[in-house]
């Protein structure tokens, strides 16, 4: 019996590149391969890479010289956003073999025969116009949940942003692709399910490959509800202006849906938000947490925001701050404006000096704390059902309610991948709460 080829895969950025890494895996370990960790020497490595901040950048090359250390005769691929978008940079980096762009990724298996080095990464990246078609994926990382992707790429024209660049126009898979998945999700035991996309609000275009399409957002989630075995679904991130009111509704009464949004606002400010090309103005945002707050006092609301954009005032920024302060959210992504090439913001007057970017971004993640403490002080005294992670964490195990409040106690392995009606008791040092079990 010969010895399997080893490959090791390493993802940077978001949630849907985790999905599609897992896609990748299994088709290579189809063609054989034993899938091992990135720390293992391995025969090949496949670094996923992402092009939203400046720093996935460096980490590339950093990670790049993690694996030749490990084995400087391994054969190093690149594929994801920042493989389309700068693929001979990607290629030019020190051990770099092969490079491939947004459509090419999921074919990684006809491009490793031999793994040789090669003196010089090749590159096969299409014109973004070329990847139109529509490659669905799921990763199960931890036993606990996976990430499904439903849609792809993106249409939007938001003045910072790479992604369509990256990642083409928006499409989506069918509906039977996204329903076949999900239930082979459930039959691997998994309980939780996160629906992941570039934009999945727009879910439904290009289900046939232009932009006919037959199903909405709504549709999609009101049938993943009926999916027998899955105990919970979240939706990861949605547009204000696509998150509508029916969906809000549907989640509310729902079988699996959990009440925990995700929602970018990226500014609080007008004036900032014509300029990032947004498709809404603040009061379409207040009026969209006012409607889940209304249906769903308990929901967990999360928001995204950008510091530093270009023409971004210290009262544009103030307006910004205010704005979140009065607004009734749990928590927010905040991201340090970072400018990228061929983006319209990059080329904008009024350049917001780094250190004035790094003092508003210290300012907002201040009060995301105050606002996550001050949910969870809301949730003490409730009930909930949390399902327990996998990870022993000095003798603790944590979880999340539905409304994602993160919870903890002492570690019991048989407590993994379970769901349990609980009674929230008090919040501890470390920021999590404790609980009581409510024996059924």
């Amino acid at each position: 019996m010969e010895n399997k080829k080893k490959v090791a895969f390493y993802t940077l950025g978001c949630k849907l590149n985790f999905s599609e890494t897992s896609t990748i895996a299994r088709n290579i370990q189809e063609e054989g391969f034993e899938r091992v960790g990135f720390e293992e020497v391995a025969d090949m490595y496949v670094i996923n890479t992402c092009s939203v901040t400046e720093n996935a950048d460096k980490q590339f090359k950093q990670i790049v010289k993690k694996a030749m250390k490990l084995n400087d005769k391994a054969f190093v691929a690149a594929v994801g956003c920042y493989a389309q978008l700068k693929p001979e940079e990607l290629a030019a980096v020190d051990g770099v073999d092969l490079v491939l762009g947004a459509t090419e990724k999921f074919n990684i298996t006809d491009y490793i025969n031999d793994l040789t080095k090669n003196d010089m990464g090749e590159v096969h990246s299409c014109e973004i116009e070329d990847a139109d078609f529509y490659v669905g994926s799921y990763s199960i990382g931890d036993r606990t949940r996976a990430f499904l992707k439903v849609q792809d790429g993106c249409d939007y024209k938001c003045t910072y942003c790479t992604i369509p660049l990256a990642r083409g126009i928006s499409r989506s898979d069918t509906m039977e692709g996204v329903l076949k998945n999900a239930k082979e999700i459930s039959e691997k035991g998994i309980k939780e399910i996160v629906l992941t996309g570039v934009n999945i609000g727009d879910y439904g275009k290009g289900e046939f490959g232009n932009k006919k399409h037959e199903h909405t957002f709504l549709d999609l989630v009101t049938e993943l509800d009926k999916v027998e075995g899955i105990e919970r679904l979240r939706i990861s991130s949605i547009e204000p202006n696509l998150l509508k009111n029916e969906t809000i509704d549907l989640v509310s009464k729902s079988r699996a849906f959990v009440p925990h949004f995700h929602i970018p606002l990226q500014s609080g400010s007008n004036d900032i938000l014509k300029k990032m090309k947004r498709r809404y103005l603040r009061e379409l945002y207040v009026d969209r947490v006012a409607k889940i707050r209304e249906v769903m006092p308990h929901a967990c609301i999360g928001v995204d925001v950008i510091v530093g954009f270009p023409g971004e005032t210290d009262e544009h920024f103030l307006e910004t701050y205010h704005f979140l302060n009065d607004l009734d959210i749990s928590y927010l992504h905040v991201f340090t404006y970072s400018e990228r090439d061929n983006t319209e913001a990059a080329e904008m007057d009024g350049v917001v000096p780094m250190n004035v970017r790094s003092k508003r971004s210290k300012m907002l993640r201040g009060l995301s704390v105050k606002k996550r403490r001050s949910f969870y002080e809301k949730q003490i005294g409730t009930n909930r059902t949390v399902l327990f992670e996998s990870e022993n964490k000095e003798g603790y195990i944590h979880g999340f309610t539905e409304n994602y409040v993160k919870v903890k106690t002492p570690w019991n392995p048989e407590l993994v991948n379970t769901l349990h009606d609980i009674h929230l008791t008090k919040i501890d040092e470390d920021g999590a709460v404790r609980f009581d079990f409510i024996n059924t």
